[in-house]
């Protein structure tokens, strides 16, 4: 096996690569679309033509959401085409398909839970329960080295922002956060059991400070003698770099392995608009280049400490991606070294994913999965981010098509 999971036997650990290691190439179209027939490959080329004339982004959410709450029958075809291209299906078992056709690419497959925006302690009882049968069906199985959870997804929106305002809480909502915590430690709890690591995501940030410390508690917990709780570090936060080094020297003095997932993040015009609104100075990076700058800073920095830090380094940016692989192969580290991990989305950059996987890096995508109508924010939001990347979206058609035209199609 060219790869080794997280969640493998110390024996297979140590079965870490020996043979000549492979150099990268993110052009090579035969290798990002050989598991899509040609019909896949037709499909999601139509798809992302849909995406970059922004009808979809700008008119689909209210039409869509109109028309599902209304019950008309328009599942089908949601299924058919965006929910098919980023999503795994609305059930755990329904992932089964794209589990195996991404392990015949040697990449991995992290289950995401992708119901948003729900306020009801039962349904957060619901939630925590749905995560832990995540990390059960893990359990064992190397095609499914990681998997995630969002802390609103077990707790309210709004009492995490009290907490993060420090403002004081009732009697009724110290207790709502107990119950929040303790949903946290029981998912944290059931992936130390069994070994599966799991990635905790970042949010929005006036509430990402409580989830930070959530996310730091649990590694103390749960990190002493091998990697299974992650947090997100969202890197167009100018404050984050900073954050992820100050908890670096944590884990040293503490005694435990920081798990780092780093990404750009997901929700920069809600945060500048937020802060322009309030009156607060943004906590988003004056531009591009800052990120792009802080990001490489962050992916030089862990691979420097990696005795200490394991990284899944989110992105569907190449120049990281290629920088992070340079990295690796200029400190001589094994390309399927258990603490470095590449993510990137379902249905998004293929020609990372397949690539990397080939020259034998350690590779997942996130397989976000859960009833149609509760995932629909999650697949407008990829939409949006195909459109507001700069090239995502022609970078995505210009691939299908090289690979349509090889294919003669």
């Amino acid at each position: 096996m060219l790869f080794i999971f997280l969640h493998s036997s110390d024996q297979e650990h140590e079965k870490m690569e020996s043979s000549p290691k492979k150099k990268i190439n993110f052009d090579n179209t035969e290798i990002a679309f050989r598991n899509k027939s040609n019909g896949e490959l037709n499909q999601a080329y139509w798809l992302f033509k849909i995406i970059s004339s922004n009808f979809l982004t700008n008119v689909g959410p209210p039409i869509t959401n109109f028309l599902l709450n209304i019950g008309f029958p328009i599942k089908g075809a949601i299924k058919a085409t965006i929910f098919k291209q980023f999503c795994g299906g609305e059930t755990i078992a329904d992932c089964e398909h794209t589990i195996e056709q991404l392990s015949l690419g040697k990449v991995g497959t992290i289950l995401d839970y992708s119901v948003e925006g729900e306020d009801e302690e039962e349904v957060f009882d619901f939630t925590c329960e749905e995560i832990i049968r995540t990390i059960k069906r893990a359990d064992g199985d190397v095609r499914v080295p990681i998997t995630v959870f969002k802390i609103t997804g077990i707790g309210r929106f709004a009492l995490l922002e009290k907490l993060d305002a420090k403002q004081e809480l009732t009697a009724t909502e110290t207790e709502e956060f107990a119950r929040v915590k303790a949903r946290c430690l029981k998912i944290c709890q059931a992936a130390f059991d069994r070994k599966v690591p799991v990635m905790i995501d970042a949010e929005d940030s006036w509430v990402q400070d409580t989830i930070d410390e959530l996310a730091l508690e649990m590694m103390t917990t749960f990190n002493k003698e091998s990697l299974i709780v992650y947090n997100t570090y969202q890197l167009y936060r100018h404050d984050k770099l900073a954050d992820l080094k100050a908890d670096y020297l944590i884990a040293k003095e503490t005694g435990f392995i920081l798990g780092v997932k780093m990404v750009r993040g997901a929700y920069m015009e809600k945060e500048r608009k937020r802060a322009l609104e309030m009156g607060y100075t943004s906590p988003i990076q004056p531009d591009k280049a800052a990120t792009d700058r802080d990001y490489d800073e962050s992916l030089r920095f862990c691979v420097e400490h990696l005795d200490q830090i394991g990284i899944v380094c989110g992105t569907h940016n190449e120049e990281s991606s290629r920088l992070l692989t340079q990295l690796i192969d200029e400190k001589n580290i094994p390309h399927n070294h258990p603490h470095v991990y590449f993510a990137q989305l379902l249905g998004m950059s293929d020609n990372l994913s397949f690539n990397l996987s080939d020259a034998g890096y350690n590779v997942a995508k996130y397989v976000p999965y859960g009833p149609i109508k509760a995932v629909m924010p999650y697949l407008f939001r990829r939409a949006q981010e195909n459109t507001s990347v700069a090239g995502q979206t022609g970078r995505e058609l210009g691939l299908i098509s090289k690979e349509k035209a090889r294919r003669k199609l």
